[in-house]
Formats: structure tokens, sequence, C-alpha cells
């Protein structure tokens, strides 16, 4: 079983917004087992129930959707649409009819988790939604959680792409004095080096000098929306960056470059999944736009895992003290005992 296999977990999670399950994919590995996982597009929910059969996936649109039946699991997580915040877009905020901030906050106030972890653009941190921002922790303060925000950068946790992203977690009064957000950890790998096997993989001769040239990080996967997003790596300053690294990035390959291949190569959606932190053994479902569409709106599975790790250990070390203050000693320890 490789690193990112499934776990016997002893935290319960429900996730919103799924996608392909990057998110999902770093919880389990800091420990959650998904209750359920509630995602709208048929593709992203396909690519779920490949790779993870036993998950319970809830194909639905989040608005119709209803949280009661998982009332006390311990996390609720998710990666609500990016649009309303996003510089590439409007930044319309509380005014974008994609903003489901406030149907978090309300599945929030309906499940009552004992933790929550939400992810989004770096645009949410801006100055004009400041306002937006402390409706949002004023709301969760009265529903009895701590709430911050950090932004954090999936290259400082093994990534190789910058891909800053502002995580936003809320935990019960009694467990955000055990929470801290993780700190930078694996240094990520060079683009050259991370995708040098898939580009050789049908023998491309040019494979070792582009691989040797391709030699920093990449620029931040965009995937783009429904009705926006296309099979290439983004806009015109986001190829810029991709050119600098030997890749074109107008559209995406169907496979690795042929041997005679002369020019720059593109990506393939394997090679795009490993840029995002994910493992080769996850398979992405669809065809190549919206297989591509799901990797580029992805959260980075290894930050995910990061930052579900310290969520863990919060609520273990809160029970930890709960049950010293009880002085009753527990053989069998159940987290869902701590009100």
């Amino acid at each position: 079983m490789s690193a990112w296999g499934g776990q016997l977990a002893e935290l319960t999670s429900v996730e919103i917004c799924a996608g392909a399950g990057g998110q999902a994919l770093g919880l389990e590995r800091a420990g959650f087992s998904h209750e359920a996982l509630v995602e709208i597009e048929p593709e992203a929910c396909n690519t779920l129930r490949f790779n993870r059969p036993t998950w319970n996936v809830v194909q639905q649109d989040l608005l119709e959707w209803s949280g009661a039946e998982y009332r006390g699991v311990d996390l609720l997580a998710g990666g609500v649409p990016c649009p309303p915040f996003s510089k590439a877009g409007k930044q319309l905020g509380a005014d974008d009819e994609r903003n489901l901030f406030p149907k978090a906050i309300d599945l929030v106030d309906e499940i009552r988790p004992q933790a929550v972890m939400l992810e989004n653009v770096r645009g949410l941190l801006d100055d004009v939604f400041a306002t937006y921002r402390q409706d949002v922790e004023k709301q969760l303060v009265k529903l009895g959680y701590t709430p911050t925000w950090k932004l954090l950068n999936a290259s400082d946790f093994g990534v190789s792409q910058l891909r800053p992203r502002v995580i936003f977690v809320a935990l019960k009064k009694r467990l955000a004095d055990h929470f801290e957000y993780p700190t930078a950890g694996t240094a990520p790998a060079p683009v050259g080096a991370l995708l040098h096997d898939l580009m050789a993989a049908r023998g491309w001769r040019g494979a070792d000098e582009w691989a040797a040239a391709a030699d920093s990080i990449a620029p931040t996967l965009v995937g783009g929306s429904k009705k926006h997003g296309g099979p290439d790596l983004g806009p015109t300053r986001a190829r810029r960056a991709w050119a600098a690294l030997g890749v074109e990035g107008k559209s995406l390959a169907d496979h690795a470059p042929d041997p005679d291949f002369e020019g720059l190569p593109r990506l393939t959606v394997q090679m795009a999944a490993r840029v995002q932190g994910f493992p080769d053994e996850w398979r992405i479902q669809g065809r190549k736009t919206a297989a591509y569409r799901q990797v580029g709106n992805a959260f980075p599975p290894p930050v995910a895992a990061a930052v579900g790790a310290q969520i863990t250990r919060a609520i273990e070390a809160s029970a930890t003290r709960t049950s010293r203050r009880r002085s009753n000693p527990r053989t069998t320890r159940s987290l869902h005992a701590v009100a």
C-alpha cells in the first residue's frame, strides 16, 4: 500500500465541493474517514468513486443538500468555489451567485462539527473582502467556534508549484488553543526532475535535456470554470511562465512526446496531476478538458494532509486533556464522547 492508500481512521469528516478529491485524499492521510463527499459535477464524482469505491459520494447541488444526518462528525471540510474572490474574475464576493460560504456556515450550524476547514484563493484576503471575512468570523463565533485565516503556499509542502491558497480553520473553543497551522516541510522538486520519467515514457530523446533546463517549480495551475476553462495552462502570463520551463501551455497532450519530437512538449493530464501533488495511482476520470479542470481546481493533497494533521492533533490533545481532568483512563478512545 502506498503512503496515500486508505487507512483505518478514528476521526470522521464530511466534505463539500469535493471536486477530484485533492482535499479528501489529504485528509484521509491525516486520519479522517469520510462520511460523505458532496459534489455536483458528474466527472468529479466519477473520479472519487473510481479511486475510492467505498466512499459515500453524493452527486447533488450543495444548495439543495442537508447534512442533518451527519451531525456530530469531527470535521466539515471543503473547497468552496473561488470565482467570487479570484483576481482573474470580477471579485463580486457576496454578490456572486457562486458564493457558497453562506451555505457552508448553515451546514456548520446544522452539523456542529468539532472543526471546520475551508480553502479558497489568495484574493479572499484582499482588503476589499475585509468586511466579508469579519461577517464570516462573527457568525462562526456565535456558533461557538474560534475562526482563523492563513495563507499557505503549496510549495512549502513539497508541491512543485507556488499555488498560494487561503485556508480557513474554525475550531470549537475548547480545541482552539491546541491548533497551529503547519509550517514548511518538504522542499519541492523542480518540474524537470518531477516529470522526467513521464516525459520520457515514449522514448523522447530530448527528455534529459528538457529536464535539466526545467530547473524550477511551476507556476500555479489554473483549471478555470465550466464555462470558461479549457485544456490549456491558463492565461498569457501563466503560459509565458510555462514556456520558460520549456512547456507549451496553449493546450494539453494526450500522451508523452514521441522519440523524435522537436519543440516545446505539452503536459498530459497525468503530468498536471503530479504537479498538483496527486499520487500517480489516483486516476482522474473524464475527457481531457473535464479531467484537466478537475486537476487545475484541486486542493493539493499534501497541503490538505498537513493542515488536517494539525486539526487531528488539536482534537486528540483536547480529548486527552479532558480525559485527564475526568481521571478516567480509557483503553478504547472515543473522540466523539468529548462534547
